[in-house]
């Protein structure tokens, strides 16, 4: 009887273990991913005022390959601090609707869930995913930077965007928080 109990507490510590494990995963993903996000966020924000005056300027603005690499780096560098490694399959840079792009990693723990009296634990890694979307906050002026018929202002024009309900000229750049939002999502 004191052993069947004895087995089944180290079998309820393993599991804690496992869940643990698997929690600090999870918490490198998310980390990883909203780095990610945020690097591009810090990036994007300088090229903001350009892609309003350009045609189409939105549409690329999150396909600048340079921004995309430096936010891998953050995400790599944010997994190695959660002890954990990026899994490169795991690493999805992937646009949304206008104005907005998401990063998608995937993590692996360095760390095991360790020893216990369920056999095989010693050698298994928790994984865990998350995505971070960086996304515009604010609505872009009749023609600023979008496709459409409308025309463009011109360069000795003032851009504003529209936050809040209220126009916000873009120059000098506004705290990068209030023109784009970052978050997990599912």
């Amino acid at each position: 009887m004191v052993a069947g109990l004895l087995f089944l507490a180290f079998a309820f510590f393993a599991v804690g273990q496992a869940s643990a494990t698997r929690n600090g995963a999870q918490g490198a993903a998310d980390s990883a991913a909203l780095a990610a996000a945020q690097r591009a966020r810090e990036e994007l924000g300088p090229k903001l005022l350009t892609a309003l005056k350009t045609p189409g300027g939105l549409d690329d603005i999150f396909k600048d390959e340079t921004v995309i690499a430096h936010a891998h780096a953050e995400a790599v560098n944010f997994a190695v601090k959660n002890h954990s490694d990026l899994v490169e399959s795991g690493w999805k840079p992937h646009p949304g609707r206008v104005g907005q792009f998401k990063f998608t990693v995937g993590v692996e723990t360095r760390y095991t869930v360790g020893k216990s009296v369920i056999p095989g634990t010693e050698q298994d890694h928790a994984t865990a995913s998350a995505t971070a979307l960086i996304e515009l906050r604010c609505a872009v002026p009749p023609g600023g930077g979008s496709t459409g018929p409308t025309p463009t202002p011109t360069p000795t024009e003032p851009v504003t965007i529209t936050c809040d309900g209220k126009n916000m000229p873009v120059e000098p750049l506004p705290d990068l928080e209030k023109i784009f939002t970052v978050k997990l999502v599912d």
